[in-house]
């Protein structure tokens, strides 16, 4: 069984200071556009999938009523810090069923897990029959095989006691098959002043354009590609993915 990071685990306490939610304000306001611009109906809630430590969701509930739902409890405990208004489910993406329908499903990095053509399919069916006809399904993976490029990134914040740095490295060591790697190395101020090292490797999906939108047609929607437009991304290496339920 393949052990889930440890960044939604032993260290999910440590997620805004490594991922400050003042950050995703540009980019959920990109994902708040495209659910209203191109739904047929009004986008009044919103159901987020793989909703992690709800930074998306911060921004969002000022449009939408939005309720989240995670793997991990780890990270809904951190998403309950700074969303307390909204509702939190535990679930699994590809196989959670609510009961009921929202005007619109999203889906942001989480996306990243899924590492099989299944994943993909089953997850895009969890999406469909959460969503009103005539709503809106809108998924933000980091990368896709026609674009993707190895990376390094970095950052991290301080606490009141404690803080963070973060090196983050992005690669695919077989181009033939449908997953990459990223790996984190965190290094941790203890309160106390002394240091802790931690290795974090993340197994992540790589799909093409048109496996993308297989997936979303094969459950019922009606496929749309979107340029992802952020002031801090180079235009062109990330797309954005609709689903409209007829």
């Amino acid at each position: 069984m393949v052990q889930p990071p440890k960044l939604y685990t032993d260290l999910a306490n440590w997620w805004h200071l490594l991922s400050c939610v003042e950050d995703y304000a540009e980019e959920a306001a990109i994902y708040a556009q495209a659910l209203t611009t191109h739904a047929r109906r009004s986008i009044d809630t919103v159901l987020e999938l793989g909703a992690g430590g709800g930074n998306n969701a911060f921004h969002l509930k000022a449009s939408f009523e939005m309720t989240l739902v995670d793997l991990s409890e780890a990270m809904l405990a951190q998403s309950r810090i700074i969303n307390p208004d909204c509702e939190h489910h535990a679930g699994d993406m590809r196989t959670v069923r609510l009961g009921r329908t929202f005007d619109a499903v999203f889906i942001h990095d989480a996306l990243a897990y899924l590492t099989t053509t299944d994943d993909l399919r089953r997850t895009m069916e969890t999406a469909f029959v959460h969503c009103h006809s005539g709503g809106v399904a809108l998924f933000a993976p980091d990368h896709i095989q026609e674009t993707f490029q190895p990376s390094t990134n970095h950052g991290g914040y301080d606490g009141p006691d404690r803080g963070i740095r973060y090196l983050e490295w992005t690669w695919d060591p077989d181009p033939t098959d449908t997953t990459h790697l990223t790996d984190y190395a965190y290094l941790l101020r203890l309160p106390d002043g002394s240091m802790r090292v931690e290795h974090d490797r993340h197994v992540n999906g790589l799909f093409s354009r048109q496996t993308w939108l297989e997936a979303i047609t094969s459950v019922g929607f009606e496929a749309q590609v979107l340029p992802f437009e952020h002031s801090e991304v180079e235009p062109g290496t990330m797309e954005l993915f609709l689903g409209l339920k007829p």
